[in-house]
């Protein structure tokens, strides 16, 4: 498509010379500003790609991917809906849980917590609790006094393993003194740590036996936690729970639960999107100028290539590829700068921390406590795309404003 005398020309106009430096400049200023925009957008789009997997893997594998409710107050027939939900095809487990808000105490100190009463069989086969154990031993998860803390938590309270921390209920006890929040004493047997600061900070597992009765719901409960293989699939899997549930409750799903959230994770992410390509679009009208400053600059030139016969498509196609250069380098560059920050990223992170001495990722704020990068292949094929394609229109109109110069007029006050 292009010939070997194309190449050359497009290549000794790239390699301008001192007196025409500005320009040269300018195109160097074009190819950073392509190679930063098509990084920058693959490093932001890949890091909440990260945001939204890690914060989604870590919500789902605390808290259930459905949970079926009573309509009002505690779901007393747990046992019929767990019969129910636990034969259908898909669901991986489930079992009941009681939730309750608590303010957990201990050496003068106090934290708002949320209990999750859970039975210890079910605790024990949640992968993302159960590999996380930072001391103790679920082993001793069992029995009407023991519970399972945040690690952060623990830390806040001055607590470890073996420690009571005392939980307080919001619920009052009445006495011939008038009211008296309920209180009691249990012993830490296990601390987690699952990397995400909400979950580390406030949580507390109980027994859901000792759950109940702290919370005194007899034998009713918050409800039945349903895990089950494609979570992804909530259309599919809560239309086939509410016709195993019945009358008996009503279905919760995770995106339900967490709609807010991850709503406005993806606006922010198409904001950052369309805010950054803006990188890449004054990038492509660097090159423009660049290219209009070089036709101006080569007219005579131009001139002398027409009056030996090169034709207006030979000197278009010259031009094209010296702008289109310009942007695949800047672009092929910019995305192997952005993969390896993506690739290295926790590395950046924990460097940067140590120049300044403070922190860029607080967990208290970003949720997660270390910087996740998830690189999408369609994403970063898409931005690759848009900078080559906008970088191709941006050499159009020079390239044809050389192709239409008339050699006459150009050469006749030479």
């Amino acid at each position: 498509m292009f010939s070997r005398f194309e190449w050359m020309m497009a290549g000794r106009y790239l390699r301008a010379r001192r007196t025409e430096g500005f320009i040269s400049v300018i195109a160097v200023f074009s190819f950073c500003g392509i190679m930063l925009g098509v990084a920058t957008l693959i490093i932001v789009m890949s890091v909440m790609n990260g945001f939204r997997a890690e914060l989604l893997g870590r919500i789902l594998g605390i808290n259930g991917h459905f949970i079926v409710r009573a309509f009002e107050g505690n779901l007393e027939r747990h046992q019929d809906v767990y019969a129910r939900v636990k034969a259908l095809p898909g669901v991986v487990a489930s079992g009941p849980v009681v939730e309750g808000q608590v303010m957990a105490m201990a050496e003068g100190r106090a934290r708002g917590a949320l209990i999750r009463g859970i039975r210890p069989e079910h605790l024990r086969t949640r992968p993302l609790v159960a590999s996380k154990i930072v001391s103790g031993d679920l082993a001793a998860f069992e029995g009407k006094n023991a519970v399972v803390v945040g690690d952060r938590l623990a830390r806040a309270l001055g607590l470890k393993v073996g420690d009571r921390m005392t939980l307080v209920a919001p619920q009052v006890t009445s006495t011939p003194f008038g009211g008296v929040p309920r209180h009691k004493a249990y012993r830490i047997v296990a601390t987690f740590n699952v990397g995400m600061y909400e979950y580390d900070s406030s949580y507390v597992f109980m027994p859901l036996a000792a759950s109940q009765i702290f919370f005194r719901s007899g034998d009713g409960v918050s409800g039945v936690e349903v895990m089950v293989e494609e979570p992804d699939d909530v259309v599919g899997h809560r239309t086939a729970l509410v016709r195993a549930v019945g009358d008996l409750g009503h279905i919760v799903t995770w995106e339900q639960v967490n709609k807010h959230f991850f709503n406005a994770l993806q606006v922010e992410r198409n904001v950052m999107f369309l805010i950054l390509s803006l990188i890449i679009i004054v990038a492509a009208f660097n090159i423009i100028s660049s290219l209009i400053m070089l036709v101006k600059d080569k007219g005579k030139q131009i001139a002398i290539l027409r009056t030996m016969g090169a034709t207006r498509g030979t000197v278009m196609r010259i031009f094209l590829l010296a702008g289109t250069s310009v942007g695949f380098v800047g672009t092929i560059a910019g995305f192997g700068l952005g993969l390896a920050f993506c690739l290295n990223i926790e590395e950046i992170r924990a460097a940067v921390e140590w120049v300044i001495q403070g922190k860029v990722f607080p967990a208290e704020i970003y949720f997660l406590t270390r910087l996740p990068a998830k690189v999408d292949s369609t994403e970063v094929g898409a931005v690759v795309v848009m900078s080559l394609v906008l970088s191709f229109l941006a050499t159009l109109y020079p390239s044809w404003r050389a192709a239409s110069l008339d050699p006459v007029e150009a050469l006749r006050y030479e």
